[in-house]
């Protein structure tokens, strides 16, 4: 038990989890339950083959955070556009990999596919809204839950540059900050930087790289929105990011990060707090 609690992926599931919960109880999000069974049955079979095939045991912690993310990201009228998500998400990360590391974060690449070849699936930004205290309540679910995966800059930089932009944009405009701050307290924008762009397996190992990954993806997130008033801007600029992720760990090299290696506080923080006594455990192969 105590292993399972060092793992971060428990306490992305528990929150995941808990947010869609919500959304069910308080009637936010039109999910329909069959849809959110249809997507994971499909992800744990498209695990259990892949794990077959490369003849290592099978986690199912990592489909099931895929197909929360899809279920309250992605949207369809039927049934396969959804499942066709999950089985690319999943088997993404068995058959497009590069220097031991799958490229693509899994749900991401589920949702830009479905989204960008078909006309059958839709992303949900609008089901979110602006409340600030959701917003608010997210990130800080977000910060501890990155903090654990050792992903705590990624999410800070990314929104950090967006921020920047977009007032840049408003001052450039004459419009008044509270734009901005309205599109800042996005819920979607909020799940997107903590619970997908910071994905430890797909974001580079090197502190420098991780720097450059985020803030690059800010900025290409915004031109893709703001500028070529593309919807789906975030989701594209991650998926492009992550393309060009390889070059920017060859030029910031450090060791792979493994599910339950020690988290290494940030210098601020090391400051004031004691060392953090976290075991590493081995990975599963994917």
């Amino acid at each position: 038990m105590k292993g399972l609690l060092n793992d971060p992926r428990i306490y992305q599931i528990v929150t995941l989890s808990g947010l869609l919960a919500f959304g069910w109880l308080a009637r936010a999000f039109d999910i329909d339950p069959v849809h959110f069974i249809a997507i994971l049955l499909t992800a744990c079979a498209a695990q259990a083959l892949g794990s077959f095939m490369i003849a290592t045991k099978p986690d199912f912690k990592s489909p099931l955070i895929t197909a929360l993310s899809l279920t309250l990201l992605l949207r369809a009228d039927t049934l396969w556009p959804l499942m066709a998500a999950a089985a690319i998400a999943i088997g993404s990360k068995f058959m497009l990999r590069l220097n031991g590391k799958h490229i693509f974060n899994p749900a991401n690449i589920g949702i830009v596919a479905m989204v960008l070849l078909t006309d059958a699936a839709w992303t949900t930004p609008g089901q979110w809204g602006t409340a600030i205290w959701f917003a608010a309540l997210l990130a800080g679910a977000g910060l501890f839950v990155t903090y654990r995966a050792a992903r705590f800059d990624v999410p800070l930089i990314f929104l950090g540059v967006f921020a920047a932009s977009l007032f840049a944009r408003a001052i450039w405009l004459g419009d008044p900050f509270a734009i901005p701050l309205l599109r800042l307290e996005n819920g979607a924008l909020i799940l997107f930087a903590f619970f997908m762009i910071s994905d430890p397996k797909t974001t580079p190992d090197g502190a420098i790289a991780r720097a450059a990954f985020a803030g690059g993806a800010a900025l290409l997130a915004y031109v893709l929105t703001f500028h070529f008033f593309i919807n789906d801007g975030l989701f594209y600029a991650l998926a492009i990011a992550t393309l060009v992720r390889p070059a920017l760990e060859w030029l910031d090299p450090a060791p792979h990060y493994k599910w339950g290696d020690p988290v290494t506080r940030p210098k601020i923080l090391r400051r004031f707090l004691p060392p953090l006594k976290t075991p590493a455990h081995p990975a599963p192969a994917e």
